[in-house]
């Protein structure tokens, strides 16, 4: 079968770089100092946030899709409609698509007393790869739970799997993850020391990430119970 079907998360036991290899692709020409090649980093950044920015090159042109993904160990998943642009490329491609596939987390806005050093502290994982289509069963329907478990942990064994006509209508890409660096800002306002004196506010908003009550579906039997899983969300 093509690709891991190691589960999200965990760790491998064959002997492996904790790093990625650095690239003139992966090492950035700003900043340099943020940039981290951790596989667990990376892992953590990826199976934290739950929207990817994927692109591509269409008739000459870049495109940027916004989409769920999935990891499963060294493997990223994509899914979509077999009608959509990017997965119809890829299934023509015998050599795959290449791609550049991107996650972000903000945590903060930094507020500097000057408009040039006005910043945000963010998390960041920039995947350089070529998009293969998934063709074999056993690996499509493990990249569909990795991707329903990845919005929300043990959702995959709380719903029904595909079935034939939905899994002929889905299409799935995997990337993997070889070409990979993270970046990260972190701290307070970096203001020229001239500035120090200015009569500005300045400083850090940090952001937070929460979940609200779980609204049911109007539909749902009244005797159904929260499942634990999101319960401890």
């Amino acid at each position: 079968m093509q690709g891991s079907t190691q589960p999200t998360g965990a760790t491998s036991t064959t002997s492996e770089p904790a790093a990625y290899a650095p690239t003139d692709r992966t090492v950035p020409t700003r900043a340099p100092q943020r940039a981290s090649y951790d596989k667990d980093l990376v892992h953590a950044l990826l199976d934290e946030g739950y929207v990817c920015h994927l692109g591509f090159v269409r008739d000459g042109a870049p495109v940027v899709l916004p989409t769920l993904y999935g990891r499963v160990g060294e493997t990223l998943y994509v899914h979509g409609s077999t009608g959509s642009r990017p997965l119809r490329m890829t299934g023509r491609a015998d050599a795959g698509l290449p791609v550049c596939l991107t996650v972000t987390h903000v945590d903060g806005l930094v507020l500097a007393r000057s408009a040039f050093h006005h910043s945000i502290n963010y998390r960041s994982v920039v995947v350089h790869g070529v998009a293969h289509d998934v063709t074999d069963p056993e690996e499509k329907r493990t990249a569909l739970d990795a991707l329903v478990d990845h919005v929300v942990p043990g959702r995959a064994a709380d719903s029904r799997p595909a079935d034939k006509k939905e899994l002929a209508a889905t299409a799935v890409i995997r990337i993997d993850l070889a070409e990979v660096s993270a970046k990260i800002r972190t701290g307070g306002v970096n203001d020229e020391p001239e500035d120090l004196a200015l009569p500005h506010w300045a400083g850090v908003l940090p952001l937070r990430k929460g979940y609200d009550t779980p609204v049911p579906d109007a539909g749902l039997h009244p005797d159904t119970e929260l499942p634990d899983y999101l319960s401890r969300l």
